[in-house]
């Protein structure tokens, strides 16, 4: 509603077939750009564009290094483009590359655009903001009284692609998937309009299409300070899906296991140690004792080694790091009720003629739904209903040659 360029910029680059998806799965990004001029915007689209190409020609490992090494390669050259033109240096951007694989989510990041996980009614950040407020929280250097008050600015970012020529990516993952699991990126825009549990019951009421359409026209009605955008994919089939990947573990990690040859040695050597004792053979007992018990303490040490080792490398970062259960309920429904009677005051105002029969009858439908608490229901309604009114003023403002924006 307020810039008028947009400095964000996506990218969809879905497997063309199995063995595609076996070697790079699919690619979704998102990255929202900063610099004075087009400066942002042309950060923006270089990471989009970048990142694939770069992936694509270092997927002969693991997947996921060869994701976050992409974004490092696209750091260099977003630098260098900066370096060489006065009017883009320091331009930089966000940036959030996620890779639905065969085993697992993997995200690539930096910067403070987010990746959800929407589970049943469970929503999870799976990224961590790179952001003044989320960094000092992270540090314990600052209370929870003054970040609600909001004394530190939450727009200030301290990483993202482009201003230095070094930079950290962070990597998540992999994250286990489910037929069902939607997957929803975003930049500031979004997740500075609407809250978590706002976002997750949209998409788990509401078809993909219409949610997406439906968060954008709320972060818009809420004043839309920064350009919006996002991506939402969703686990459709589990064919493709390594053996175990679809489980709630971690599908790179083995689960361990005390090692046969030492327990055998173990038991053999205290079955000896019985046997000895029954035949007064104490000090040959003893030494076979002795011998089950360093059996026993090495197989321990290897078996605790392997805890350790799973531990460490079988997941990359920390995520999640925000969860909300996400229920329609009725706060959020009459929160949608005062968004359709405010632009309806705001087309009122403009005297502007807005009949619908489809309007009409979901209005109805809604209505009959919050009062009966099925609020689910009437959320499908509602956002129905605030879709075909803001299709409605569109296309009275094109009438009237005005901008395909609504101004405020």
């Amino acid at each position: 509603m307020r810039r008028r360029n947009n400095q964000d910029s996506f990218a969809i680059i879905m497997a063309e077939d199995e063995s595609a998806w076996q070697k790079s799965g699919h690619l979704l990004i998102v990255a929202d750009g900063m610099g004075a001029h087009a400066a942002g915007e042309l950060a923006s689209r270089l990471s989009v564009e970048l990142i694939p190409h770069h992936y694509g020609k270092l997927l002969k490992g693991v997947p996921s290094e060869a994701l976050q090494r992409s974004l490092i390669e696209t750091n260099g050259e977003i630098f260098r483009r900066g370096q060489a033109n006065p009017e883009f240096r320091s331009m930089g951007t966000t940036t959030c590359a996620l890779a639905i694989l065969p085993e697992g989510a993997v995200v690539a990041h930096v910067g403070d655009s987010r990746v959800y996980r929407l589970r049943g009614n469970l929503f999870e950040q799976l990224t961590f903001d790179h952001s003044l407020v989320w960094e000092m929280r992270a540090s314990g250097e600052v209370s929870e009284e003054a970040l609600r008050s909001n004394a530190i600015p939450k727009n200030v970012i301290t990483r993202s692609l482009g201003p230095n020529g070094t930079v950290a990516v962070d990597l998540e993952g992999p994250f286990p998937l489910r037929v069902g699991d939607k997957f929803l990126i975003c930049s500031d825009g979004l997740s500075g309009q609407l809250t978590d549990e706002e976002m997750g019951v949209l998409l788990q009421v509401v078809d993909i299409h219409s949610a997406v359409n439906a968060m954008i026209d709320l972060a818009n009605l809420r004043g839309g300070p920064d350009n919006i955008t996002v991506v939402v994919g969703e686990v459709k089939n589990d064919g493709l899906m390594r053996s175990g990947a679809a489980m709630d573990t971690n599908p790179s990690a083995v689960a361990p296991q005390f090692p046969v040859a030492f327990g055998i040695a173990t038991a053999i050597g205290l079955l000896c140690c019985v046997v000895l004792l029954l035949l007064n053979q104490f000090p040959v007992a003893l030494l076979a004792a002795g011998a089950a018990a360093v059996a026993f303490a090495t197989g321990w040490f290897k078996y605790q080694g392997q805890r350790v080792n799973n531990e460490v490398t079988g997941q990359y970062g920390r995520g999640p790091y925000r969860k909300a259960i996400c229920k329609p309920d009725a706060s959020f429904t009459a929160n949608l009720t005062q968004v359709i009677s405010e632009l309806n005051d705001w087309i009122s105002e403009n005297d502007w003629k807005i009949k619908s029969s489809q309007i009409e009858e979901d209005l109805r439908i809604a209505k009959a739904a919050e009062h009966s608490k099925n609020y689910g229901e009437a959320i499908r309604r509602y956002v129905s209903v605030i879709a075909l009114t803001m299709e409605e003023v569109r296309r009275q403002q094109d009438g009237q040659g005005g901008d395909s924006a609504i101004d405020y």
